[in-house]
C-alpha cells in the first residue's frame, strides 16, 4: 500500500499541480468544458485511465462542469498515486 503523504509533502506537491488544492483528506480540481457532451467525454477518458492505474476519482458532472476528488482511501489520505492520477487527468483536461 503507498505511504499517505505529510503535510510537508503534499504542500510541496501541489504547487506542481497549480489547478488542484486539497489537504491530507484528499485534492481536488474543478474544470468547466464547453459543452454538456465535451463533459461526458472527459469523464471517458477519465475513466480509461483510471481503469489502467486501478486508481478511481470520484467524478461529480454538473451540466459542464466536473468537479473531481482523488484520495486513496486505503491509505487513509493522499498518496503519490493520487498525484500520479491528477498529472494524468490534467494531461487530458484544458487549464
Amino acid at each position: 500500500m503507498p505511504a499517505r503523504l505529510s503535510p510537508d509533502e503534499l504542500s510541496a506537491a501541489l504547487h506542481g499541480l497549480p489547478l488542484w488544492s486539497g489537504d491530507g483528506e484528499g485534492i481536488h480540481r474543478s474544470v468547466e468544458l464547453p459543452s454538456f457532451r465535451d463533459a461526458v467525454a472527459a469523464i471517458g477518458s477519465i475513466a480509461d485511465v483510471a481503469e489502467e492505474m486501478d486508481h478511481h476519482p470520484d467524478i461529480d458532472l454538473r451540466w459542464r462542469t466536473l468537479h473531481l476528488h482523488v484520495v486513496t482511501h486505503s491509505a487513509g489520505g493522499v498518496t503519490e498515486n493520487d498525484l500520479e492520477l491528477a498529472r494524468r487527468i490534467d494531461a487530458l483536461l484544458p487549464g
